[in-house]
């Protein structure tokens, strides 16, 4: 399965839009790009493999594998990049400026119900990233 999250840059966030078979599932919000630097730039465009993770504080989330430079890539609720992210990726149901959003938890559930059952069944499900 694959999911594609189309991104636009700005100098104070990313913005994006994630697609699931051409069909917009919600938006998204990042880091500004400054060039993979660890804990303060998004993660580079390229195609991850989406994996099921599960730790206390979270319950299940998603993580991507296999980022160049960079480990521990989740896909969480945030509704401001520059004070919720290090590197993540947050699903958002309405874009309100350069890395901000609202409602990022309602987002985050239309993506879990998108991939989670996929997991469930073992099967890989990717994200490519791309402007």
């Amino acid at each position: 399965m694959e999911l594609e999250l189309i991104r636009t840059y700005y100098p104070n966030g990313t913005n994006g839009e994630f697609l699931f078979n051409g069909t917009r599932v919600c938006s998204s919000i990042e880091l500004a790009w400054k060039n993979n630097q660890h804990r303060i730039s998004c993660i580079p465009e390229g195609r991850y493999e989406l994996r099921k993770r599960h730790i206390a504080e979270r319950s299940w989330h998603l993580i991507l594998a296999n980022v160049p430079g960079r480990e521990l890539i989740l896909i969480h609720a945030a509704n401001d990049a520059n004070k919720e992210l290090q590197g993540c990726i947050a699903p958002v149901s309405i874009l309100t400026a350069e890395g901000k959003g609202l409602e990022s938890r309602i987002a985050l559930k239309k993506i879990n119900a998108i991939v989670f059952p996929e997991l469930d069944q073992m099967k890989q499900v990717f994200l490519t990233i791309k402007s």
